[in-house]
């Protein structure tokens, strides 16, 4: 497959999780040209190669979607992409994607920048994202950033939905066979599966009977029950808002913004879930810390964040006062982030 001159293409811009992958073709005054969705990106599972192929798929699609033949040849490539956490392996990464060819200039970042730059005006305040896994990341106009290494409890990290959903496991385990004291978390997570006891649920996630991959459909009966009256649910979303907003706070510190009035993002499916326990807690939490931060939940697709984080590094931000709009809107039916055709970029704030 030849290598298609695509002048007319800025940035390819990338946002891959462990869930799905976007791409979109982006031109330099910011009109989105076409866009791909693909599976997720897990390179710790499949090798770096075969994740970067999953990339490629998303990448096509925009492509095709574009009206690009071939491989598209953008100036630059912005790719926003999950276990990208530590500096060697963003420096992986970057070989790989560059290698694909697909623009002149390839950058590299955690996914968890798209997100921040998806919400924000600039570049500039924190994003805190709480999906499977929990990370936080701040950023600066001058190019400074704030990061944590986000492993997991190796790392020092609480929570994430997956985080959330073992912890739920452990209480209602430990009630049921009397280690613990009563939580109704041992009838309703077993409950969810159509199963009588956890001594049931636990059995089947021993024996495969029940697919480990479902166990995040445990994080909304983990907050139902919390806000049935439940301590013991309760005690685990007030640790996760502690959490957050510790996560924030850090941020915001080691970028001396913690006077300063900054968003502070929400993002990931947890924290976009909106839980009243939760999110509210975290402003009340955060004020304390911060009461200059502005708080708010990212509505926007992180592949934008993705595609102005690729302008801005060109010089051209494509963002400014009287800047024409036109919403990014999701398309369930086809499965696909579809920015309205030939409109330019703009960012959908996020509802504090």
């Amino acid at each position: 497959m030849g290598v298609a001159a695509s002048p007319a293409c800025a940035v390819v811009a990338i946002d891959a999780g462990n869930s799905k992958t976007d791409a979109a073709m982006v031109a330099a005054d910011g009109t989105v040209l076409g866009t791909g969705r693909a599976g997720g990106f897990q390179p710790p599972v499949s090798g770096v190669e075969a994740a970067v192929d999953v990339l490629a798929e998303a990448v096509a699609g925009a492509a095709a979607a574009a009206g690009l033949p071939g491989v598209p040849r953008a100036a630059r490539v912005s790719a926003c992409l999950a276990n990208a956490d530590l500096p060697v392996e963003e420096r992986r990464l970057t070989e790989a994607v560059a290698a694909r060819g697909w623009g002149a200039a390839t950058e590299v970042r955690n996914d968890t920048f798209a997100i921040l730059r998806a919400g924000a005006d600039g570049p500039l305040g924190v994003a805190v994202v709480c999906g499977a896994g929990i990370n936080c990341v701040g950023m600066l106009p001058d190019g400074r950033t704030a990061r944590f290494a986000a492993l997991g409890q190796i790392s020092g990290d609480w929570g994430g939905g997956g985080g959330l959903a073992q912890e739920a496991l452990w209480w209602a385990a430990r009630a049921e066979d009397g280690r613990g004291g009563p939580t109704a978390l041992a009838a309703a997570l077993p409950g969810h599966f159509g199963l009588a006891s956890m001594a049931a649920l636990i059995e089947a996630l021993h024996l495969g009977g029940l697919d480990r991959g479902r166990l995040h459909e445990l994080v909304p009966v983990l907050f139902a029950v919390a806000r049935a009256g439940d301590a013991v649910a309760a005690a685990l979303v007030e640790r996760q808002a502690e959490e957050v907003v510790a996560l924030a706070s850090v941020a915001l510190e080691r970028l001396g913004l913690l006077e300063r009035e900054v968003p502070v993002l929400l993002g990931g499916g947890v924290l976009a879930a909106r839980h009243p326990a939760l999110n509210g807690r975290i402003g009340e939490l955060l004020a304390a810390r911060a009461p200059l931060a502005r708080l708010s939940v990212v509505t926007a697709p992180p592949v934008l964040g993705a595609a102005l984080l690729g302008l801005g590094r060109a010089g051209r931000a494509g963002r400014g006062d009287g800047e024409a709009a036109c919403p990014v809107r999701v398309n369930p039916g086809r499965g696909r982030a579809c920015p309205e055709p030939r409109g330019p970029l703009r960012r959908i704030d996020g509802e504090g």
